[in-house]
């Protein structure tokens, strides 16, 4: 059974009121909060649907970017760490998620800085974790995660975030222990090459975070013919709105923190 993406356990965390407020690189209009909302419970739904247990966090109005959980916390198969994310205003959810994830695991390692690294700038994949370095990523977090990952017997690999994209996993997700769904930037600088690729259909670039959860692949709704290739290469799709998430730079990844517990 795939480490990388069979899992009994999810967290999310509910959209807050201040969610409103959150980051944003390019500002193309105020995130409907109710809907936010719908599409949070059907995407909670969907991860249920395969049988994980999934616990939803209640909100955290200081923290207005705090429903996107996966920036956090890496949780991995032999241990989980706390991240630290590179936007000051981010700092603190990590520290809010330890108490969640040491329930799970038991102690769990942290990066303490003084290098910056963000979840969803890490992809991992059955033989190695790949990093993009990013503007919420640098080289001194990724050192760090390197140390703690290298006891636990993983191979990290170093990669560069195309520029203007915010994190290595907007334009990439993992479909199975293989093959990544990748936009043509980011597979142009040859990261892939040992994996086999399906390619966001053009002018669908931001559909390519999706996740692989047990046999489902997760993505976002509105982009058909992406999901058309991803059907027709055999995969489960399930589709979810994803817009309001989107104002504020947040995909399918972003919305979850996917693990199996150890022992």
């Amino acid at each position: 059974m795939s480490q990388s993406y069979n899992f009994t356990h999810a967290i999310c965390r509910a959209p807050s009121n201040s969610i409103v407020d959150g980051l944003r690189a390019v500002d193309t209009g105020t995130p409907d909060l109710d809907l936010f909302r719908q599409h949070h419970a059907a995407y909670v739904a969907a991860l249920r649907a395969t049988g994980a247990e999934v616990t939803v966090l209640d909100p955290l109005e200081a923290y207005p970017d705090s429903v996107f959980v996966e920036d956090a916390a890496l949780c991995l198969p032999k241990g989980a760490i706390a991240m630290r994310p590179g936007a000051p205003s981010r700092l603190g959810e990590a520290a809010e998620m330890v108490p969640h994830i040491r329930a799970a695991y038991g102690e769990i390692a942290q990066i303490t800085g003084p290098g910056f690294i963000e979840g969803g700038d890490i992809l991992v994949t059955e033989r190695e974790i790949l990093v993009g370095k990013s503007a919420r990523t640098d080289a001194a977090g990724v050192a760090e995660l390197r140390t703690i990952v290298s006891g636990w017997g993983y191979v990290v690999r170093e990669l560069q975030t195309p520029p203007d994209v915010l994190h290595f996993k907007t334009d990439c997700s993992l479909l199975d222990e293989e093959t990544i769904l990748t936009t043509r930037r980011l597979a142009a600088s040859d990261c892939f090459s040992d994996y086999s690729l399906i390619f966001t259909a053009d002018g669908e670039e931001a559909c390519a975070n999706a996740i692989r959860f047990n046999d489902s692949v997760i993505m976002p709704s509105g982009f058909p013919r992406t999901a058309e290739a991803l059907d027709k290469a055999g995969y489960t799709i399930v589709q979810i709105g994803n817009s309001e998430a989107a104002k504020l730079d947040g995909g399918m990844s972003c919305l979850s923190l996917r693990f199996t517990p150890p022992g």
